[in-house]
């Protein structure tokens, strides 16, 4: 399966960003964009986490795209504090969707600054069905802009997160849950730190348990 996964170069608004990119067979296949974390971090498309995502999303027959954003890798451009973050994955929805016109669903997914872009771009495109977010972090960046949340989908964490006090995870669920027709589902992996080290395959089980149940209902 890995000898289908070729290396892409999407236009964005900051110039080319370097992509992964797998098709699949499955005619009218779901699509699924996963994010990166923090640039100024050390974050990029290659973290464990997010492949290992993109390899969940394979597996389960999507069409699966993840991205450098701007100045990370070879993509052109340099940070731009989330703004031109987004407009980068805008840019490659709009890509993956090109490549997959006839798709069944449109997921959106990323790790830790990539699950507050993965969210803002869910605000913005409503052809989004579902997002899974990985390590969220409320205490470092509002999420009070999904009011109200258009969809659902999943936050998961890690029980042990050391960037991330817990009683800011609790607050978003209170949130999202007081939400009429959506239903936000937050788990906790135990043991886990932000980063999941050491706990990845815990999450990729329980990634691949909500992709499999919530794709079954398109």
């Amino acid at each position: 399966m890995d000898n289908k996964i070729v290396e892409v170069f999407i236009p964005g608004p900051a110039g080319r960003m370097e992509a992964k990119y797998y098709k699949s067979d499955k005619i009218t296949s779901p699509i699924a964009l996963v994010l990166q974390p923090h640039p100024q971090y050390g974050g990029t498309m290659n973290n464990k986490v997010v492949v290992d995502t993109f390899h969940t999303f394979m597996e389960n027959q999507f069409s699966v795209c993840r991205v450098n954003f701007r100045g990370v890798g070879k993509s052109d451009g340099e940070f731009d504090n989330g703004q031109g973050e987004l407009a980068d994955a805008a840019a490659a929805l709009d890509w993956l969707e090109r490549e997959n016109f006839d798709n069944s669903q449109c997921w959106v997914s990323g790790f830790s600054f990539g699950s507050l872009i993965a969210m803002q771009l869910l605000m913005r495109r409503p052809e989004i069905n579902r997002f899974i977010a990985i390590s969220p972090q409320p205490n470092v960046y509002d999420f009070s802009f999904l009011s109200p949340c258009p969809t659902s989908g999943l936050m998961i964490y890690g029980k042990k997160d050391e960037l991330v006090p817990l009683e800011y995870i609790v607050d978003l669920d209170k949130k999202l849950s007081a939400q009429k027709g959506i239903k936000v589902d937050f788990q906790a992996v135990n043991d886990a730190n932000h980063f999941f080290k050491n706990t990845e395959d815990n999450l990729m089980k329980n990634l691949d348990k909500y992709i499999k149940k919530e794709s079954a209902l398109f």
